[in-house]
């Protein structure tokens, strides 16, 4: 059986990971990558760009952690098709690894598409964690 958690415990656990990505001086940074999503904290794949959250990097509420603005990629480093990201904190350590999609992939990070282009800006449509109850 699953457990269920109170919202308290739901917003707990989301500001437990504000707290880690917003560690270090500075702010923490997204990082989109194309290929298989290794295990957590594994080897990452083929980077394709790095946005830098705002600091502090989101607000929580009903159980939702919502990312305030990211700054967006002027400038990607290769060519591919998104279909991961890694969350670091400001001194590089590893927080946690996302999905990456576009509107109704029901991943959590949004993009207008996942065709990355070298060179070519990458900016986040929308990006939000819910902590869910079954």
């Amino acid at each position: 059986m699953a457990i269920s958690l109170s919202t308290a415990a739901r917003n707990a656990r989301l500001t437990a990971l504000i707290t880690a990505i917003d560690a270090g001086s500075g702010p923490g940074v997204l990082s989109i990558y194309s290929g298989t999503r290794p295990a957590t904290g594994g080897a990452t794949t083929t980077l394709l760009a790095e946005l830098t959250l705002s600091d502090p990097c989101g607000t929580v509420s009903g159980g939702v952690l919502t990312f305030n603005a990211i700054t967006q990629d002027s400038s990607a480093n290769a060519s591919g098709t998104a279909s991961w990201a890694r969350i670091v904190d400001s001194t590089g350590t590893h927080v946690l690894d996302l999905g990456v999609g576009t509107a109704g992939s029901g991943q959590e990070i949004i993009l207008n598409t996942t065709t990355i282009v070298a060179g070519g800006p990458v900016g986040i449509t929308s990006a939000s964690l819910t902590e869910g109850n079954p």
